[in-house]
């Protein structure tokens, strides 16, 4: 117990953490895309910043074409979808999908579609995989643990076992399979953190990756800079989230501090200095929910700030 509180310790947030100063070089960027002249009108789809779509989640319901048309015009290329449903996204065949979001010039790159903490049969797996193909999808990602299935470090590690099999059924298919955190993950259970000590242990590296949800790993206490140089190489994507308040640890998924990006407390460039010990490929902007209600704006103000502010 003693030995799992300081590894938590060694990564607590301090004043110089992730919400302290630090720059990055606008030619360490080059996996995200190199931005053109200052002098020049720039298009933002060169930065190649991505979107999760669950925060504009209620548009989607509405009008998934028009909604999509924004996205593109706002000047996103990537997308991180969040609905798959018997063999659909957001109620489209996985080609439909496609064709509609490359007409619009950007990519799927992610999708989070949960597995059963119970687990799921091996065709059920293969499906799973083979949609996401078809989709293009480089990535999909175990979006969350329900709060009855996180009370035993036995029920973690069932679930991490069957997270493994699908991984390596992904892989088959040229999609990564991997988990995307909250702030429970490190909270302490039966004497353990789950996050360091079930997930980053006992997941199959070789078929799975760690996206990293910035806001949530902050509001835990955790340095995302301290965790990067712990586990280099575990994070292939990170949740652009930011934050209006600095606040104590705490682990419950219960929050109406979202901010756009840029726009909080968050050291952006710091945390993204350290995006090659990370392992980090792609970024995608997240706001879970807005204090007016117009998510449409606040992604613009966040690809704004990303482009002109933290990126350039």
């Amino acid at each position: 117990m003693k030995t799992k509180q300081s590894r938590r310790d060694f990564l607590r947030v301090s004043a110089t953490g992730a919400l302290g100063a630090f720059v990055i070089s606008k030619s360490d960027w080059k996996t995200i895309g190199t931005p053109v002249s200052d002098s020049k009108a720039v298009d933002p789809k060169t930065f190649g910043i991505g979107l999760q779509l669950y925060t504009i989640r209620d548009a989607m319901g509405k009008d998934v074409p028009g909604s999509l048309k924004k996205v593109s015009d706002i000047g996103f290329k990537y997308l991180e979808l969040a609905s798959y449903s018997n063999g659909k996204f957001y109620g489209y065949l996985p080609g439909e999908f496609k064709k509609m979001i490359n007409d619009l010039g950007m990519e799927v790159i992610s999708s989070h579609a949960g597995v059963n903490p119970q687990g799921i049969t091996t065709e059920e797996a293969k499906k799973m995989a083979e949609d996401h193909a078809k989709l293009g999808a480089k990535y999909c990602m175990q979006p969350y643990v329900a709060d009855g299935d996180r009370k035993t470090i036995a029920g973690y590690q069932k679930m991490v076992a069957e997270w493994n099999k699908v991984g390596k059924i992904m892989k088959e298919n040229g999609v990564r399979f991997g988990y995307h955190n909250h702030n429970f993950e490190f909270d302490t259970v039966e004497g353990k953190v789950p996050y360091f000590d079930i997930f980053l242990t006992e997941m199959d590296k070789d078929v799975m990756t760690m996206e990293l949800d910035l806001f949530w790993t902050i509001k835990a206490g955790i340095n995302p800079v301290d965790l990067f140089k712990k586990y280099p190489g575990r994070f292939q994507l990170f949740h652009m989230k930011d934050m209006y308040t600095k606040e104590a640890p705490f682990f419950k998924t219960a929050s109406n501090d979202f901010a756009p990006v840029g726009e909080g407390l968050i050291n952006f460039k710091e945390i993204l200095a350290a995006k090659n010990i990370a392992g980090m490929k792609y970024m995608f902007v997240e706001q879970d929910s807005t204090k007016d209600g117009k998510p449409f704006d606040a992604i613009k103000t966040s690809i704004t700030n990303l482009t002109t502010k933290i990126l350039a």
